[in-house]
């Protein structure tokens, strides 16, 4: 099967989609810094650096006259849909409405499966409309859809991340069946426990590992990995890393004393993620934008690294982030956990194929 990635980050669903035997010709990604993660890390994919209203069937060249079947995955950008995104959660929004590019492309090129991604909120969003949209398009393409919602933890991500999916198959020539959970769930410990000590502000990319792998996890994602890469970690100011202090694990904002948080408003508006230490004894809560929500280390007092959070997604050691910190955190926080995608890949191929 050959694929191509729609909205692709920095490549976690075609790491997915490449662990599962598929051969990802193509990949679209507008901005030119999360691209070049994408093509550092998969060199043998053209990475299409262009919006993808500009990217038609000539620059596809290789997929109109193909011999093998076609998926096409992705999601278009989710902020506009997170329900921590009550601003421009709306039919306003310019950006809600890019899957209609999504929907072009699949009637240009009519793949044989589709697998559309975003976040739960869509659901909720303008009640229900985007989605509506998009799997209504399918169908009048002659698609027949599967709509269901995963919880990443289930799926051997140490992290609880809800992601909805439509998998469709064209005319229905194939039955589908939504992946099995797995008994066991993988902790923050397991994880992070091998990874190396590192301070706030840390700002060496490769760092030795502090021990061998404490978990068939750890190993997993250190496969042939002889260092550890993207350590970076934001430099909190004294008065942020006054706060951590007060925070227990599993505990957030409400732990911190109200004489430390003076400079807020309303302290009261902040949301449950703000502040939250994760526990090291179950999945982490999820990695979103985790230097915004200032996401805690476990056991330090400091904000996550990148690799932490990487850990966290599912990314393997092996796979290193490019841009400044600030991007790469984006590119972590935003991009689909492989084990989740590879879990439905494995699905589609099970269809396909059997």
């Amino acid at each position: 099967m050959i694929g191509l990635d729609l909205f692709s980050g920095a490549g976690g669903m075609s790491l997915g989609a490449i662990q599962c035997g598929i051969d990802v010709k193509y990949a679209i990604e507008i901005d030119k810094e999360i691209a070049l993660t994408f093509q550092n890390n998969h060199p043998n994919v053209n990475v299409v650096t262009k919006d993808i209203c500009d990217v038609d069937t000539k620059i596809l060249g290789g997929l109109t006259n193909r011999t093998q079947p076609l998926i096409i995955f992705g999601g278009p950008p989710c902020q506009g849909f997170s329900t921590s995104n009550q601003r421009n959660r709306n039919r306003e929004n310019g950006k809600n409405w890019l899957f209609k590019e999504y929907l072009r492309l699949v009637e240009e090129l009519l793949p044989e499966w589709i697998i559309f991604e975003n976040v739960k909120g869509i659901l909720e969003t303008e009640k229900g409309i985007f989605l509506d949209f998009i799997t209504n398009g399918f169908k009048k393409i002659g698609y027949v859809t599967h709509t269901f919602v995963l919880n990443a933890a289930d799926y051997g991500v140490p992290q609880v991340r809800n992601r909805l999916f439509v998998v469709a198959s064209l005319n229905g020539r194939k039955e589908f069946s939504i992946p099995k959970k797995r008994v066991e769930k993988i902790s923050v410990l397991e994880a992070l426990k091998d990874l190396p000590f590192v301070e706030n502000g840390n700002s060496a990319f490769q760092m030795d590992y502090s021990c061998s792998p404490c978990s068939k996890y750890a190993a997993l994602m250190r496969s042939n990995c002889k260092a550890s890469y993207n350590n970076l970690v934001t430099r909190n100011a004294p008065h942020i890393i006054e706060r951590y202090t007060h925070i227990p694990q599993g505990g957030n904002w409400q732990d911190i004393p109200k004489k430390l948080m003076d400079n807020y408003k309303d302290v009261s508006r902040c949301h449950t993620g703000i502040y939250r230490r994760l526990k090291d004894s179950e999945p982490s809560v999820v990695i979103g934008n985790f230097r915004k929500n200032m996401l805690i280390h476990p056991w330090y007092d400091r904000g996550l690294s990148v690799r932490e959070a990487a850990r966290l997604q599912s990314f393997p050691d092996n796979f290193i982030f490019s841009g400044t910190i600030g991007s790469q955190q984006q590119q972590v926080g935003n991009a689909v956990p492989p084990l989740l995608a590879k879990a439905i890949f494995e699905q589609v191929m099970k269809s396909e194929y059997q």
